[in-house]
């Protein structure tokens, strides 16, 4: 059981995007965890949705605070704080009782609420029986100032008796002297970590969309997607158009009356043009709509990203409250989570450190998010890199830009540079770190051609031929793979499964050890993670190649902590069966127990004999396997692949591939009906794989 308290020592200490991250952890040490707030402000707090979205809760919202601001201040105006306290006390421990670990996050110093200070955040640590974790605002901050900070915090640890787990001083500039940690460290006890986390300009930034809320805005023109925009400052534009150009910075909101059709063209003309930087948006004051005429010509420039917003207070008054809108965390924007997740992802503690539990073996049950919480640890841990053939698509730029930010991957996206670039700016994304090749000029393809040549001659492939077919990017990158320039490759974002995966059966073949390719679902539903396979390779696989497949897929399930417990499919279930079908399935199974008699295996089965207990017990009550079942072998293609897509639909599964099996080099494919969260846990799939082991 883990209790952790995290509290700033000041307003905008950077404390929730820790709390994300401590979240993410203990969620992945299982038996169910928990976010609460002693007191909110607001019952429609962002952190609080975020984090009873991303981690699901079965309870009210009510039940993940303990009470409101507006109430807390009638208490501490009559000077009850007691009553505080008890209130408190009494919800978290309700919350406590159902979950195994609860995380808590202190109250924010807004001056909204009388006492809420960090010595009331240590005493109610204290009361609520948490370790406390404290979060040091370092932004602009020396080495002298951080040691003042350090010193004062730990009078009023000791002064307060609080148990810390950590103490960490965010937001720390970059270029400080090696050695400050050493002096810091000398302001505190010598048993309390202490870390230093630089600041991540990211999660400072509001975004369009959060200027929108705060001030009231509405969104008049521009697609949506815009509101993701970082908003690195404001400027005021009353200037004539050519000032107002000259002025322009990457990452402005213009702030502007709505009757400055010159401005508001200007912007969007600037926006589009690869020759001014890359703005936020538009801020219109005074409630004043510009001319129709002017929106019919918006409107026609159906291609333009850069929102527009219309406020109804004066321009004065807008800016006035711009000076107040801060950044928020939310799940509409997977670049700020991903920078948050980023900061903690490097700590020198996993789930055991931090719940004080070994782990003696491993979990029967892979629930999603630990699931998804392993692998982009185990990825980072030993760093690859991937190639992104669909380079100029928009989920994939998006999905490699959370990549980089979290360092799970190197990336090597493939197109025309100057596409990519431009589209990358048109969305407001970072991907300097990303390497940008261009097939048809790349100095690579002559070398490329003359190794497919090398591989297909056999098939009559002349040289001359080679060099075109490399010019298309799945041969391109699939060579990369091949040549070790890249580790591993992941497309079909946009290609056919046929387009994506032919190349590699052509040049990179199969490991050593396997007759057949096939390949795996990883199927994320609610509670926990499944393998199918093969739903994509093989239509009709005998029972020798089902036998691999089975074995091939146990393996792979067992590589991403998934405990494999194989069931091969059929329409009966042990000896109760006869036909053709239902005799490869048994052949299947005899052989896959010879081929890998660690693995438990059980056939033939039906689906529900191997998913659901209360069946398994009338059907094969004796099986280690049945009502268990977490590895799923279907007997062909076309059972396979009509199932993932039943589950995928009618039970809200994610499904995660298809995984290739067999490859030399890990090549995977997307469906094109992927999202952003989709790419990014395959690459990371695809990374684990080029370390070792496939």
């Amino acid at each position: 059981m883990t209790h952790l308290y995290i509290t700033g020592t000041a307003r905008r200490s950077g404390k929730s995007a820790l709390s994300l991250g401590f979240m993410d952890r203990l969620a992945a040490a299982g038996g169910g965890a928990a976010y609460f707030r002693p007191v909110l402000t607001d019952v429609e707090d962002q952190v609080l949705k975020l984090m009873m979205t991303r981690y699901g809760s079965e309870l009210a919202p009510e039940n993940h605070y303990g009470m409101l601001a507006s109430d807390a201040h009638r208490y501490f105006a009559v000077g009850d704080k007691k009553e505080v306290v008890k209130c408190i006390l009494d919800r978290f421990r309700q919350l406590a009782r159902h979950q195994r670990h609860v995380l808590c996050e202190g109250t924010d110093f807004s001056g909204s609420l009388p006492g809420a200070d960090l010595d009331f955040n240590l005493e109610l640590a204290n009361h609520l029986g948490c370790r406390v974790v404290v979060v040091i605002d370092g932004f602009r901050r020396n080495q002298e100032q951080l040691l003042e900070d350090l010193q004062s915090l730990q009078e009023a640890l000791d002064e307060n008796h609080s148990q810390v787990f950590a103490l960490f001083v965010n937001r720390v500039e970059p270029g400080l002297p090696a050695d400050v940690l050493d002096r810091l460290k000398l302001a505190v006890r010598n048993d309390t970590p202490i870390y230093l986390l630089e600041q991540q300009p990211v999660l400072d930034m509001p975004t369009v969309g959060d200027v929108a809320q705060a001030l009231g805005a509405r969104l008049i023109a521009g697609n949506p997607v815009g509101l993701e925009r970082e908003v690195v400052h404001f400027q005021v534009a009353a200037m004539e158009l050519p000032q107002f150009l000259k002025r322009l910075e990457n990452g402005s909101l213009v702030i502007t009356p709505g009757d400055r059709s010159d401005l508001i063209l200007g912007s969007l003309l600037a926006d589009v043009s690869n020759k001014y930087p890359q703005m936020a948006g538009v801020l219109l004051t005074g409630g004043i709509q510009p001319a129709p005429e002017v929106m019919k010509l918006v409107e026609g420039m159906g291609g333009a990203n850069l929102p527009i917003l219309l406020v109804k207070e004066d321009t004065f008054a807008t800016v006035m409250a711009m000076n107040k809108v801060e950044s928020h965390l939310d799940t509409d924007n997977p670049r700020k989570l991903a920078a948050a997740l980023a900061l903690t992802e490097e700590l020198p503690f996993d789930c055991c450190t931090l719940t004080g539990e070994s782990v003696v073996e491993q979990p029967q049950v892979t629930t999603p998010l630990r699931f998804e919480y392993e692998i982009m640890q185990r990825a980072r841990h030993q760093r690859q890199h991937v190639v992104l053939p669909e380079g100029d698509e928009e989920r994939v730029l998006r999905a490699a830009e959370i990549l980089l930010l979290r360092e799970v991957a190197d990336i090597t996206l493939l197109g025309d540079p100057t596409v990519i670039r431009a589209k990358a700016s048109r969305l407001g994304l970072h991907i300097d770190r990303a390497q940008l090749i261009d097939p048809v000029n790349s100095p690579l393809r002559q070398r490329y051609a003359e190794a497919l040549h090398e591989a297909r001659k056999h098939k009559g492939m002349s040289l001359e031929r080679a060099l075109d077919t490399v010019e298309d990017v799945s041969y391109f990158g699939t060579l990369m793979v091949h040549c070790g320039d890249a580790d591993g490759m992941v497309s079909g974002a946009v290609h056919t499964t046929q387009h994506t995966i032919r190349p590699a059966f052509e040049v990179i073949r199969t490991a050593p050890g396997h007759q057949v390719i096939s390949s795996v679902f990883l199927m994320s539903l609610a509670d926990r993670v499944l393998v199918y396979g093969d739903c994509a390779v093989n239509p009709d696989p005998n029972a020798e190649q089902l036998a691999e497949i089975a074995v091939t897929s146990a393996a792979t399930a067992e590589r991403f902590g998934i405990a494999p417990r194989v069931a091969m499919l059929s329409y009966s279930t042990g000896d109760s069966g006869v036909g053709a079908a239902v005799e490869k399935v048994r052949q299947a199974v005899a052989l896959a127990r010879q081929k890998a008699p660690w693995f438990k295996i059980e056939g033939p089965i039906q689906y529900d004999a191997a998913v659901d207990a209360s069946v398994a017990r009338t059907k094969m009550p004796q099986s280690d396997v049945a009502g268990r079942a977490t590895v799923f072998i279907f007997p062909d293609l076309n059972t396979g692949n009509n199932t993932y897509k039943a589950v995928q639909r009618t039970a809200g599964a994610v499904a995660i591939g298809p995984i290739l099996q067999g490859l030399n080099k890990p090549v995977n494919d997307l469906s094109r009906g992927c999202t952003v969260t989709d790419i990014v846990n395959t690459v990371a799939i695809t990374a684990i794989q080029a370390q070792g082991g496939r």
